[in-house]
């Protein structure tokens, strides 16, 4: 780092001159956390910090930081003497008097008096620094008039900046390293392990869902498509509430968060109101046809059976957004703000050719819908959650003698495709079937008219309540098609029983 970028310039001192301040950090707090390390390696194991390499100002401290680290995940014992033959050629440490350095680190020991408050503070100076760092640029950008102004943009530029520092995260760490990665799949597999071998990720709450994507994977986003009437807004609902409700129980019954397979979750739902959604969940949980909910044909009975469900889901860690008009930016803006807030663990987006880009591409729908899905895809990523984004699909689909949907018929498939980690389509056969129905045939209809509509009648009677999740594109695993049960009546998705599975198993 430049000698320059260490100082921060204050505003005018009354005499007009500048004052020079040094950027927050504590050179000895560190040296003595460092010595508390070496003296005892069990100071590591119990901090509650996210304690980085990077959030050291020292650099030579940073790196002695990160060999030991990398040192004790190998289970071996770290001291000034074990540590000795990683740092004699460095340059850096020369200066300070070489390996003996590392000696003088451990030599009085008051490091171990408050290890946790050392790293603590050493933790919030750099989210100082990073701190002063973003406000630097801000005002820089905030300065520079030789570009076209676009005050919102940098607002939430900023905003997104703000976050990262609250969120702990360094601009000055580019990369991951391999044995920090490994440690977070490893941590994701054991948690696989332990939900029975099923969930690597969140629970979508349906069985044959899960055991087919191993549950909804951080950072990923997942494209889930049909037609209208299709079922796809009752679908991301089901798995909303799953996801909330399983978060609830498990916190209820003392198991912590981060073990848990349930998510709060975030529901943007850009077509229905708040409250319409709301009345979809309460029928499906209350067992109450929604449109008989919506026209008031309930008894006394089934109010009281309501009020139950109502109580019930207070609680329920699910947030809704019904703002129109969205652009892809404000999105990701409200999702921070949920997520620092709430801690949420699961966004949905009800549906994606609702949301607007920037406006630079509006002269292109393709161009805007590239823009959208990536931001979607980005948003994933920058919060470390799945996020379900609904889209719609072409006409073609209704043009076909086989009305399944394939990639192709996804709305400006092309960047839908390639930013999605997986693509759902559901595919209702009923709702075909039932839109064939011929004339009822009456007394007198000559034998085939008899025929013809009791054909259609065995058909429906096949497939009416059955639907297929259809994933056609997957990074983690293996394509295919899940079947489950739908009840249109309170709009519920659910697990086929055993024996109607045995039938037709997905793929």
């Amino acid at each position: 780092m430049a000698e320059e970028d260490l100082l921060i310039r204050s505003p005018h001192t009354p005499s007009g001159e500048a004052q020079i301040r040094a950027l927050p950090a504590n050179i000895e707090a560190e040296a003595a956390f460092l010595g508390a390390v070496l003296i005892d390696n069990r100071v590591i194991e119990e901090l509650n910090t996210p304690l980085r390499h990077d959030h050291f100002f020292e650099p030579i401290h940073g790196r002695i930081f990160e060999r030991i680290v990398q040192l004790l995940d190998r289970k071996a014992v770290v001291t000034p003497v074990t540590l000795r033959p990683y740092f004699e050629a460095d340059e850096a440490l020369k200066a300070l008097g070489g390996v003996t350095y590392l000696a003088r680190l451990t030599a009085d020991g008051q490091g171990l008096l408050a290890p946790r408050e050392l790293a603590e503070q050493i933790y919030e100076l750099a989210l100082l620094r990073e701190l002063v760092a973003v406000g630097r640029e801000l005002v820089t950008k905030a300065m520079d008039t030789s570009e076209s102004v676009a005050p919102l943009e940098q607002i939430q530029d900023a905003e997104a900046a703000l976050y990262r520092v609250a969120d702990g995260a360094s601009s000055q760490q580019q990369a991951q390293n391999f044995g920090e990665a490994t440690r977070t799949a490893i941590i994701a597999i054991e948690k696989a392990l332990n939900s029975g071998g099923h969930i690597a990720g969140k629970t979508t709450g349906l069985t044959s869902i899960n055991e087919k994507i191993g549950g909804l994977h951080d950072s990923d986003l997942i494209i889930l498509a049909g037609r209208p009437g299709m079922g796809k807004t009752a679908l991301a609902t089901n798995i909303a509430f799953n996801a909330a409700s399983r978060l609830l129980s498990d916190l209820q019954g003392g198991i912590e968060e981060s073990a848990s397979v349930g998510a709060a979750v975030a529901f943007f739902s850009l077509e229905m109101s708040a409250d319409q959604l709301a009345t979809r969940i309460l029928a499906e949980q209350a067992g109450i046809s929604s449109e008989s909910l919506r026209t008031g044909r309930i008894s006394r009975e089934d109010f009281q059976q309501l009020s139950f469900a109502s109580q019930r889901l207070a609680e329920l860690p699910l947030y809704i957004d019904d703002t129109p008009a969205l652009t892809i930016a404000a999105l990701r803006a409200r999702a921070r703000r949920l997520k620092r807030k709430h801690n949420i663990g699961l966004i949905i987006v009800d549906y994606l050719q609702l949301l607007q880009g920037s406006g630079r591409g509006n002269d292109n729908r393709v161009n805007e819908i590239s823009e959208i899905s990536r931001g979607l895809k980005t948003l994933a990523k920058e919060l470390g959650l799945p996020v379900i984004a609904l889209s719609q699909l072409s006409r073609a689909v209704e043009q076909r003698e086989d009305k399944k949907p394939m990639l192709s018929d996804l709305r400006e498939s092309g960047s839908i495709e390639q930013d999605a980690d997986m693509v759902w389509f559901v595919f209702r056969e009923d709702y075909y079937v039932n839109a064939t129905e011929p004339k009822l045939p009456a007394e007198g209809d000559k034998p085939d008219v008899h025929e013809k509509w009791e054909t259609w009648r065995q058909k429906m009677e096949q497939v009416t309540g059955l639907a297929e999740l259809i994933v056609a594109k997957q990074r983690h695993g293996s394509t295919g098609r899940v079947r489950l049960r739908f009840e249109a009546r309170v709009t519920r998705f659910s697990d086929l029983a055993p024996d109607e599975l045995a039938a037709d198993r997905y793929d």
